[in-house]
């Protein structure tokens, strides 16, 4: 190797041979080096598990052991995300919403399952494109569960009740009407009713259905439209009360809606054929914008081009209006100024 060093000193590569570099960057070995003493080798450190050739480990019990002694998936779902083994009567209501997460017909995930699975893809690639689905809007798990947290740590610390602290919520977010938990979806369906009652009755409801109660109050008595609890506001009050944080309640309600997009892309393949590319057509009878139009002559350009260079204020608050009308333009959307991970409840990029 030191001869390829030398080789490439003699032909030289850019600055690399500048007297301003603070080393000689021919000298640098190849391969393997000595380690560096004074700084910390990468490695993976996990609390959650460990596996060797005999056992898997998970928060110190041996998953077969979990298996022999009768203990299920759901089980072990408390054991990795709070490292205890639940109640009976939590075992059975996480049961119960994973069943109600499980299916829900031909929604965002099943859809984009659906999708995925006629391009040829593997099962496993479909799955994981349904978990996609989940955001901010559609089971928006992380940002109902956050909220909660932050008023309820502000109804302890401002000494409110709360009724008031749920006033407050339902008052400063009503633009963030999807991840309420409180809405005009469910007034026919007693699904989130019923969920709320299970939860009651097996005596795992705390402080969160309690606020989640005084929040659906709130909302009735300031909303125009007739709401309710809906299927967010009970799962994500129950998920919390059951002990799991927000992030943990997105990721096991995603991977369990998963599990039935798996049916969803099976049966996508069975009844359709694969889909190539440029086969799907659109008709025009689907389309509303632009009328046909000739393609005018490149030399008559300068008489039909258009600038977008807006010279002043008034000139640019007017082009913006008129771009909003233009449906795929982005004009329309209300972006966000704060970072977006701050809507989970995230404080900075990458840290809880």
């Amino acid at each position: 190797m030191g001869d390829l060093n030398e080789t490439k000193k003699k032909r030289g590569i850019g600055h690399l041979d500048s007297p301003k570099m603070p080393f000689d960057y021919f000298k640098r070995e190849y391969g393997t080096v000595p380690r560096d003493t004074k700084r910390a080798p990468f490695q993976w450190v996990s609390e959650v598990a460990y596996k060797n050739v005999h056992r898997i480990v998970s928060r110190g019990y041996d998953t077969t052991e979990l298996m022999e002694e009768g203990y299920g998936v759901v089980d072990v779902l408390f054991v990795d995300y709070q490292s205890r083994i639940p109640l009976i009567e939590e075992e059975q209501m996480l049961n119960y919403v994973m069943i109600l997460a499980l299916e829900d017909g031909l929604s965002a995930p099943a859809a984009m399952s659906r999708i995925v699975a006629r391009t040829k893809t593997f099962l496993t690639q479909a799955a994981a494109a349904s978990i996609l689905a989940f955001g901010h809007a559609y089971g928006a798990y992380s940002a109902f569960g956050n909220r909660l947290e932050r008023y309820l740590k502000r109804a302890d610390t401002q000494k409110m009740s709360l009724a008031d602290a749920a006033a407050r919520l339902v008052q400063e977010n009503a633009k963030e009407y999807e991840s309420l938990g409180v809405s005009g979806l469910m007034l026919k369906d007693p699904a989130a009713k019923r969920m709320i009652a299970r939860a009651e009755k097996l005596g795992v409801s705390g402080k969160y259905i309690a606020f989640m109660k005084e929040i659906v109050q709130a909302a009735q008595k300031q909303s125009p439209e007739p709401v309710d609890i809906d299927m967010l506001g009970a799962t994500g009050a129950v998920m919390m009360d059951l002990g799991f944080s927000a992030e943990a309640t997105w990721a096991i309600l995603a991977v369990t809606r998963a599990l039935a997009a798996g049916a969803h892309y099976i049966e996508e393949i069975e009844r359709h054929p694969y889909m190539r590319l440029g086969e799907a057509l659109t008709p025009k009878a689907d389309y509303d914008g632009p009328a046909d139009r000739p393609v005018p002559a490149l030399k008559d350009r300068a008489k039909v081009a258009r600038s977008g260079v807006c010279k002043t204020v008034e000139e640019w608050s007017q082009a913006r209006e008129e771009r909003k009308k233009l449906v795929g333009s982005g004009y329309a959307i209300v972006e966000e100024i704060e970072d977006p991970s701050k809507k989970s409840g995230i404080k900075k990029v990458g840290k809880l």
